[in-house]
């Protein structure tokens, strides 16, 4: 598929593909990642996607799972509490609008999240956009997660990444390529799941 310049990425050696947002950088290629994991960065600001195949959560409703994702993550970025972490949308994502038919379920979720980065002491405000894809049959829950940076503090490194793009730099991304990506993620290969 292609279209405006953009075109399909193998994602998992193959058994995915999608369209990925312009600019990124495979974090891959820079230092190791998990197997369960995708990860792109945007390369001139400090946005990232990460794409991740995890365990299907069964003990919890469709309705829920995303909330549960988002939980999981605040809990792992040291950012759980209300005043750390605020969901401010949950939406199912109608089947028709994906080309990943194999999912159940599709969940839509915008949050936020104060998240510290490496060990620095001080937080930055991240505006955080989670695709949950319910993939029972695999045993499996498919997680696109948007990090879109909102609020840096000052004394934070990310401070001179998030510099506005010049002629020639890549935009930064916005909702609507990740909603594109989500839309064109399909599978290739259900060997992935063993």
């Amino acid at each position: 598929m292609e279209g405006n310049g953009l075109q399909e990425h193998r994602l998992f050696g193959g058994a995915f593909s999608a369209i990925l947002p312009p600019g990124f950088s495979d974090v891959s290629e820079l230092r190791e990642i998990p197997n369960n994991q995708e990860i792109f960065a945007h390369s001139q600001t400090d946005q990232s996607i990460i794409i991740e195949l995890m365990e299907y959560q069964a003990h919890v409703s469709d309705a829920d799972a995303a909330r549960y994702h988002f939980e999981d993550i605040a809990s792992s970025n040291e950012a759980s509490g209300p005043e750390k972490a605020e969901i401010l949308t949950v939406e199912p994502v109608p089947k028709e609008q994906l080309a990943l038919q194999e999912c159940s379920s599709a969940w839509l979720l915008s949050g936020r999240q104060l998240v510290a980065k490496f060990n620095e002491q001080v937080r930055n405000m991240v505006a955080l956009h989670l695709c949950l894809l319910r993939l029972p049959q695999f045993s499996t829950d498919l997680l696109l997660t948007f990090n879109d940076p909102i609020l840096i503090h000052p004394s934070s490194s990310s401070a001179t990444a998030n510099v506005p793009s010049g002629p020639g730099e890549a935009p930064a991304w916005t909702l609507e390529h990740f909603r594109l990506l989500l839309q064109t993620l399909r599978l290739c290969d259900t060997a992935i799941f063993g």
